[in-house]
């Protein structure tokens, strides 16, 4: 039975963190971005994001947000939330899942401890943009 389930491989799809001006906090932020580097638009794309790790030697853990995008343009991005700074220094994990016509895709992305900040960004893809990409 198991072996007719086929989990296609997520790919060209990726969460970033990109650093951007924020007017209400008259600083740069960080926000978490989908970006969807495919030639097809993602449909039902729902994620689940947590914060958890040791800060002073004490386990923590956010509550989880849900997020969800009917549709998701080829070649573009769209915000999903504020990371707050105090987050940072936590592993930041989004469960993804979306679908491309009727196939479904799943993947868990992590920016481990400390991982979002302006020495790790590079160039992503598509956008034009610098950031940090999750694993």
């Amino acid at each position: 039975m198991k072996a007719d389930i086929v989990i296609p491989k997520v790919e060209n799809v990726h969460i970033v963190a990109i650093q951007e001006w924020s007017d209400d906090f008259q600083e740069n932020c960080w926000y978490a971005y989908l970006l969807n580097a495919t030639k097809e638009p993602l449909e039902t794309a729902m994620i689940v994001s947590r914060a958890y790790g040791l800060i002073d030697g004490e386990m923590r853990n956010t509550m989880s947000l849900r997020h969800a995008f009917a549709k998701v343009e080829p070649e573009s991005a769209v915000r999903i939330e504020f990371l707050e700074n105090n987050l940072l220094q936590l592993n930041n994990e989004f469960m993804l899942s979306y679908f491309i016509g009727n196939k479904m895709f799943d993947k868990k992305f992590i920016f481990t401890t400390n991982s979002i900040n302006e020495k790790g960004q590079s160039d992503l893809p598509v956008i034009k943009k610098r950031g940090v990409m999750a694993v």
